[in-house]
């Protein structure tokens, strides 16, 4: 089997083929429900299907797909995936962060990694998006193999995360955690994460955040809060809620994206 890097190189190559770019300069994975944030970035110059690529699987979750598009954000060519596969796809780590290590392979040293998840503090609102200075990997999966010892003490870049308050200073910040998934967490999970230092917890970032640093790019995390498992309502708390929440927000979301990469 080749190397996670050696594959994401040859995806890399058969990607710029296809999409007639020379290099990307940024990479966006969207979230769950995301979707119409991609809209609100530009037209764009082309889609391609990326499970076409080598190393590449087909997300299985709904507000996912298998969708990639260049687009062009001011003198930026970014590559925007519209969706994620997740580590409950039954995939490992690696391919979970292939998509990654792909975009970075093309070009991209900058990927804004975006995310729907579950608000564990009182103070962040549903449809609030959060920017991410650290992440809790509770997976107990990596996406690197062997000694490969990668210095997390920088993983969502100071830079960055500066470049996304200049552009909003509203924006609030958080630890994320994640979870394998599928099931969202039970109670007595919540207050343990809550107990740890979470201030989210999802399905999703950690992984290919780890990968992005390894090959050295820099690193935005944005998570939406998409739900509140905390607060007692009666309610069961499901995708289709999730995807909601997310779809009302995305399109300002989109343009909030644009804004930091125009500034970058």
């Amino acid at each position: 089997m080749a190397e996670p890097i050696d594959l994401a190189v040859r995806a890399a190559e058969e990607l710029r083929i296809r999409t007639g770019a020379d290099s990307y300069d940024a990479l966006i994975v969207l979230g769950s429900g995301w979707a119409s944030a991609a809209d609100a970035l530009g037209a764009p110059d082309l889609e391609i299907d990326i499970s076409t690529l080598p190393g590449f699987v087909p997300p299985s979750a709904p507000g996912h797909s298998a969708t990639a598009r260049a687009v062009w954000v001011g003198a930026k060519l970014v590559l925007l995936y519209l969706g994620r596969t997740h580590l409950y796809d039954g995939y490992g780590a690696r391919q979970v962060a292939h998509a990654v290590r792909t975009g970075i392979a093309a070009g991209a040293s900058t990927v804004l990694l975006t995310s729907s998840a579950g608000s564990l503090r009182s103070d962040f609102a549903l449809g609030q998006p959060i920017l991410l200075h650290d992440h809790l990997n509770l997976t107990g999966r990596s996406p690197l193999l062997g000694p490969d010892y990668v210095d997390l003490s920088d993983v969502y870049s100071r830079r960055l995360r500066e470049i996304a308050l200049e552009t909003d200073p509203s924006l609030a910040e958080g630890v994320y955690a994640q979870l394998p998934g599928p099931q969202f967490p039970t109670p007595s999970e919540l207050r343990m994460l809550r107990t740890v230092g979470a201030d989210l917890v999802g399905m999703s970032t950690a992984l290919e955040a780890i990968a992005a640093v390894e090959m050295g790019a820099d690193v935005l995390g944005l998570a939406l809060a998409g739900y509140d498992p905390v607060t007692p309502t009666g309610r069961l708390v499901t995708a289709d809620g999730v995807l909601a929440i997310a779809r009302e927000r995305a399109h300002d979301l989109g343009g909030l994206l644009n804004k930091i990469l125009l500034r970058l």
